[in-house]
């Protein structure tokens, strides 16, 4: 088994959801008191918050790489970025280190297409729902992506850094998600992307009929199964 490294704290709320997800899939798959071999790197959510509004990509970048770095030097054979928006700076982490990524769109395209999806709704923050950055890398892989209309979009995104973020899930909150989920569908959605780590803690599959990818359970499952060496 590989030694997965971690780069989290975007939130350490979605960060914590990763860390069991992925022990959990190790030991049901080896059993006994088996659990993942892993490095963690937890950066300061405050600091990437404020440099993400700035629009000052670079610096997230150079704040990454340098924690990309340190998972690698600590162990680490290949990295999970525990966070959507973020792979906006995904190319720049692979420059810094020498050991590979694992790409979280990529990952969900993968179970898109096992499942015969070719076209999909996304939710997430501002930034993942408008830039090309996660967009056409689902683009690349023939699938065909709805987003929400702007003031949605905006709701969507207030929702993410107010509340989720930090632990608050409210009731009203998740009835516009699901409302907005519905909206998708009727506009040809056959399925929709939580492309934020977070949004799994306001709603789960059960909560609507159509088809939720959660993008943090994909990425988790793929993370050990690149570990074991399937993928």
């Amino acid at each position: 088994m590989k030694t997965i490294g971690l780069i989290g704290g975007m939130s350490w709320e979605s960060t914590q959801t990763y860390y069991r997800l992925i022990n959990q899939k190790v030991r049901d798959e080896l059993g006994g008191l088996h659990s993942a071999k892993l490095v963690l790197y937890s950066v300061d959510f405050a600091e990437i918050e404020a440099l993400q509004h700035q629009g000052d990509w670079q610096a997230t970048a150079e704040i990454l790489g340098s924690a990309g770095r340190s998972i690698e030097s600590a162990g680490a054979e290949f990295l999970v970025l525990c966070t959507n928006t973020m792979h906006k700076v995904a190319s720049q982490i692979e420059r810094a280190v020498s050991i590979p990524l694992l790409h979280i769109a990529d990952a969900t395209a993968n179970v898109l297409k096992k499942d015969g999806v070719t076209c999909v709704g996304l939710l997430g923050t501002r930034f993942t729902m408008e830039q090309t950055f996660y967009l056409g890398r689902l683009q690349d892989h023939g699938i065909r992506v709805v987003v929400p209309d702007e003031s949605q979009r905006e709701r969507i995104h207030s929702v993410i850094y107010n509340e989720l973020c930090r632990g608050v899930v409210k009731s009203d909150s998740k009835t516009m998600y699901l409302d907005v989920v519905t909206s998708l569908a009727e506009r040809g959605a056959h399925g929709v992307i939580l492309g934020c780590t977070e949004i799994g803690l306001l709603i789960q599959g059960s909560d609507t009929e159509v088809k939720l990818y959660d993008t943090t359970e994909i990425h988790a499952e793929q993370a050990v199964q690149f570990a074991f060496g399937r993928i």
